[in-house]
């Protein structure tokens, strides 16, 4: 896959109305994700990715501990700034979604792993409650 083939599935999946809102929603996710992707996961995700992509990834200093969800959309945001945080969300997920796709459900799930609760959703996965938290919920 080539760059503006990956911008064009941002355009697409997101609904974007151009090209260049596209691809800074891309570049926004993927510097964002850079910080939270490390070790092996990081350097399989950027061999599957087009290398301007894999740049993105991979400048990023792994952050000794990665943000919550919420704020790791809020991060997009802030990127992405003046934009809502719903629109935020969206951009976020269409692009972690897209990256799910490709890289396939077993990196994606080490991914997870390595991240707090409550991304799943972010990559397009369910994420279950283990059934002791959930009935005592």
């Amino acid at each position: 896959m080539h760059w503006q083939q990956l911008v064009q599935q941002v355009r697409y999946s997101g609904r974007y109305a151009t090209g260049p809102e596209a691809e800074r929603v891309l570049r926004a996710v993927l510097t964002v994700l850079g910080g939270h992707v490390s070790g092996d996961e990081r350097c399989e995700l950027a061999r599957l990715l087009p290398a301007e992509a894999a740049l993105l990834i991979s400048r990023q200093i792994p952050l000794a501990q990665p943000l919550t969800a919420p704020d790791f959309v809020d991060a997009v945001a802030a990127r992405l700034a003046p934009i809502s945080r719903p629109e935020a969300r969206w951009a976020t997920s269409t692009v972690l979604s897209l990256l799910a796709q490709q890289a396939g459900e077993p990196l994606t799930r080490r991914i997870l792993a390595e991240l707090p609760r409550g991304y799943a959703l972010l990559f397009g996965l369910a994420e279950l409650a283990p059934a002791r938290a959930a009935a005592a919920a």
